[in-house]
């Protein structure tokens, strides 16, 4: 084999491999309703065995009227909750903002967001890798995405609550937040006062309110 045809064929391999692993692979069949009947072995429930309810999910209709500290109250439909999108590529989240609530900035790993605004005003946004931001206030009815694996973030700016349905390319988007992933996760206070130029002791502040709570 000439040295072209090796070099060829590994780049096809690399290429092929790149798409193969960066989104969720495509189903092999019509529907694979996640089985979650610890008796059996397999993965997906008997097709036989399918009704229309494990295609439809009625959670995200409301509120769940509890906001954390930040404002927020987020309802996941992901594969956990609603088996019928396994192996189907997406995943939902309803979330919802007090006034002034926000959703802090974080990122998902594993799939682009397509936001879409169903009640009130957002001050919404992403940074891009060379630190560029792109926001705006959207409204009712207006939609924003995030591309997959930058950092963005949402805050309710109206007099009254607002909500947000979001929708990713993956039924496992992952979700890392910066505040709780910097000074929550145990890294050594040394180096991020270093890195923030902040005191020991706002730093020790900051990791305490970040901690997991057992």
């Amino acid at each position: 084999m000439s040295l072209i045809i090796k070099v060829t064929v590994l780049f096809f391999l690399l290429f092929n491999g790149y798409f193969t692993f960066a989104s969720d692979p495509d189903p092999l069949r019509d529907f694979c309703i996640l089985n979650t009947d610890s008796e059996t072995h397999s993965s997906c429930k008997n097709s036989s065995a399918a009704t229309v309810e494990d295609f439809v999910v009625s959670g995200i209709k409301k509120s769940t009227g509890k906001f954390d500290e930040t404002g927020l109250s987020s309802i996941p439909v992901n594969v956990n909750v609603f088996p019928g999108l396994n192996t189907l590529g997406m995943s939902l989240v309803r979330a919802d903002f007090d006034v002034g609530g926000v959703n802090v900035p974080h990122f998902h790993p594993r799939a682009t967001e397509v936001a879409f605004v169903l009640e009130g005003k957002i001050y919404s946004g992403f940074v891009d890798t060379q630190n560029r931001i792109f926001a705006k206030v959207i409204e009712k009815g207006e939609v924003m995405v995030f591309p997959r694996g930058l950092v963005h973030f949402q805050m309710n700016i109206g007099d009254k609550p607002a909500t947000i349905l979001g929708s990713f390319n993956s039924q496992n988007p992952g979700l890392q937040r910066i505040p709780v992933a910097v000074f929550g996760s145990g890294i050594k206070e040394e180096l991020l006062e270093k890195a923030f130029g902040l005191s020991s002791k706002e730093i020790a502040k900051l990791t305490k309110r970040f901690a997991p709570h057992e």
